[in-house]
C-alpha cells in the first residue's frame, strides 16, 4: 500500500492537496457525474467556445443551479472532465501483487491500455491539446502521461518494490514516466497522427510485456528477482 503516494509531488496537486479535496470529492457525486458525462460528450462534439454550461445542465438533466454551484466556470467543468475520464472506472486502480514485480507491473500496463482505448480518448487528448493555451496547469497535469490515477499506482508499485527488495528504483517518478510512456509511444501517441492506427489485442499485450521486460532488466534486484 502507498497512501501517501505523491503527497510530496506537485503534479499529484489534484489527487492529494486538502485545499482541493472538497472540490475533488465534488467531482464524483451523482450530479457531478452526470455532469461531467454531458460536458464531455458536448466539449468534443462542438468544441469549448460553443459549449454552455447551460447546455451542459440541460444534457445532464440537472438544474443550471446545481452545476454552477458544482461547476461555477466553464474552465472548471473542462477541467473535471479531462481529469475525469483519466481515472478508473471504479474510482481506484488495485494495488500491484505484493512480491511479484513483474505481475504488478503486467497489471498496470494492462490498465493503462484499456485507459487509453476507451472510446472517446482520441478526442478528448485532441481537445486538451486544442485548449491548452488557455489551461496551461491543466496540460501540464494531463501530460504528465494523462493519468494521475494510474501514474500513482505506476508509482506505488515501483515504491513497493524497493521496500520489498525486489527492485532497485531511486527515482520513482521517472521510472513510472519511462515504463508509461513505452507503452503509449507504440499503444496512443501514433493515433493522433494516423487516423487508421490499430493494433490487435495480442500486439498491445505484446508492448505491455516488452516495457515490463525493459523495466525489470533495468531496476530489477538480481537478488528479488
Amino acid at each position: 500500500m502507498c497512501s501517501d503516494v505523491g503527497a510530496e509531488h506537485p503534479r499529484f496537486l489534484f489527487l492529494h492537496d486538502p485545499g482541493t479535496e472538497e472540490a475533488g470529492a465534488q467531482w464524483f457525486e451523482p450530479d457531478g457525474v452526470l455532469s461531467a458525462t454531458a460536458a464531455n460528450v458536448l466539449f468534443l462534439e462542438h468544441g469549448y467556445d460553443r459549449t454552455s454550461l447551460a447546455r451542459v445542465a440541460e444534457r445532464a438533466g440537472v438544474s443550471k443551479a446545481t452545476l454552477f454551484k458544482q461547476f461555477p466556470t466553464k474552465a472548471e467543468l473542462f477541467e473535471a472532465m479531462v481529469l475525469a475520464a483519466a481515472g478508473s472506472p471504479d474510482g481506484a486502480f488495485e494495488d500491484p501483487t505484493s512480491g511479484d514485480f513483474s505481475a504488478g507491473l503486467i497489471g498496470l500496463g494492462l490498465a493503462y491500455v484499456e485507459l487509453l482505448n476507451r472510446p472517446g480518448m482520441t478526442d478528448l487528448i485532441r481537445a486538451v491539446i486544442a485548449e491548452s493555451s488557455r489551461f496551461p496547469e491543466l496540460r501540464e497535469r494531463v501530460f504528465d502521461f494523462g493519468t494521475l490515477p494510474l501514474f500513482a499506482a505506476v508509482r506505488c508499485c515501483f515504491v513497493t518494490a524497493s521496500a520489498e527488495g525486489t527492485a532497485v528504483v531511486d527515482d520513482p517518478d521517472t521510472a513510472s514516466a519511462q515504463f508509461l510512456g513505452m507503452i503509449s509511444t507504440v499503444v496512443f501517441w501514433p493515433r493522433l497522427i494516423h487516423g487508421g492506427w490499430s493494433l490487435s489485442d495480442a500486439e498491445m499485450r505484446r508492448v505491455v510485456d516488452e516495457a515490463v521486460l525493459t523495466v525489470v532488466a533495468r531496476y530489477g534486484s538480481r537478488t528479488g528477482g
